[in-house]
């Protein structure tokens, strides 16, 4: 892999401080693809596809990438390197399960055998529903859960064109249940793309709110996988990265579209936030924010940048250490502070980065109700994402955040 910058924590004390000192039996494991990065690489895409035997490749993409000519390049690419492409766009923002089963069917009929998602976390994580569903069979909700696939799936290569969800990197994916209106967590190793291509010229046509909203995800990832039950060294490297670049880069990613330079570390910190929290997993803000989105088909991003300083509130409460070093990287000055109170400078900050990039103030804007709020809190009890928040929650304690954040 390389990269704009070395990939280091924002201070030399933060990795791994303070944390439960290992034992003998203490281990991780570290799920990672083959990452290609750097701006330009999307002409590596046909070459990838080959080397994973590909003869006719599905890509999934979106109406526009199209329009902005990135699958016309793409498509360039595969034909220099003698492919003859199927291309698939039947989709929307949240991918559907029914959309999922469209893709599946497709693939199949097509006679393809490698799947390329082009798009954003949408598209990737229904290309990746795509495979496991022609690897698999059955219905993509079947699979809902941890290592719940069984089977081999086509290869994928995945080329992301938002900073950033992390879904190239990940072993996620998160599809909308319609009968449910909820987000279903596929987790494991099965879903982590083989190859990854990351090339931040692609981010250059994103809209403003778009890269808000996933600029926004992807500090959510970095912050959340940092202060996980499940971190370690392997990730707190990565996770407090991606948040000073995020910090650092992600306003004037908004004010300067075309500037190589913003856009490379943008698109460097979602792959970053990307590895740290395949690895960490994440916490509440997300398992509640995939029910707010599976309810009412909200920007994932969005969401986020809502619920993240209240949860970030909740669990400082118990535990305020962690935070010190997620504030640092953010740029504030920590010297002489309190870990509590560095904790709140934290969240307060991750409030006025949100506000500046014209997140709402609260979910009720975003149409959220007070009668919906229990049903909220119990399907968030039921996602993976809360197991690993550092701080244990109750249905009350559910509750009570998605109150504050009303």
């Amino acid at each position: 892999m390389t990269a704009a910058a070395p990939a280091r924590p924002a201070h030399p004390a933060d990795v791994g401080v303070p944390r439960q000192a290992p034992t003998a039996a203490a281990f991780s494991k570290y799920l990672v693809p083959e990452v290609v990065f750097g701006w330009g690489s999307l002409s590596e895409a046909g070459w990838a596809a080959r080397r994973l035997g590909a003869q006719r490749p599905f890509v999934v993409t979106d109406g526009g990438l199209v329009q902005a000519g990135w699958w016309a390049e793409l498509a360039g690419h595969l034909v220099e390197a003698g492919l003859r492409a199927t291309v698939w766009q039947g989709l929307t923002p949240n991918p559907k399960d029914h959309e999922v089963a469209a893709g599946a069917e497709r693939y199949l009929e097509s006679g393809c055998d490698v799947l390329v998602g082009l798009g954003g976390g949408s598209v990737i994580d229904a290309a990746k529903a795509i495979a496991v569903v022609a690897g698999n069979g059955g219905q993509i909700l079947d699979y809902e859960g941890v290592d719940k696939v069984t089977a081999a799936i086509p290869p994928t290569v995945m080329c992301p064109t938002t900073a950033g969800t992390g879904a190239d990197v990940s072993q996620f994916a998160v599809i909308t249940d319609t009968t449910r209106r909820l987000k279903a967590t596929l987790i494991g190793r099965a879903l982590v793309p083989d190859i990854s291509i990351t090339d931040p010229r692609l981010l250059t046509t994103m809209p403003d709110d778009l890269a808000a909203a996933t600029g926004l995800d992807a500090l959510t990832h970095g912050i959340e996988a940092f202060v996980s039950r499940a971190s370690g060294p392997l990730t707190d490297v990565h996770a407090l990265h991606a948040v000073e670049l995020i910090c650092g880069s992600l306003r004037g990613s908004l004010d300067r579209p075309e500037d190589p330079a913003v856009r490379t570390a943008m698109a460097q910190a979602s792959l970053e936030a990307g590895l740290a929290f395949t690895n960490a997993i994440l916490g509440a803000t997300h398992a509640m924010s995939h029910q707010v989105g599976g309810l009412l088909d909200l920007p994932h991003g969005v969401v986020n940048g809502v619920l993240l300083p209240h949860v970030i509130r909740f669990n400082a409460r118990s535990g305020p250490d962690r935070f010190v070093p997620i504030a640092r990287a953010m740029g504030i000055d920590v010297t002489g502070l309190p870990a509590d109170v560095a904790a709140e400078e934290a969240a307060e900050a991750v409030g006025r980065l949100a506000a500046d990039l014209g997140c709402p103030r609260g979910l009720a804007e975003l149409g959220v109700r007070e009668s919906d709020i229990d049903t909220l809190a119990t399907t968030t009890l039921g996602d993976a994402c809360l197991s690993t928040n550092p701080r244990d929650a109750d249905r009350a304690d559910i509750a009570a955040l998605f109150r504050s954040a009303l």
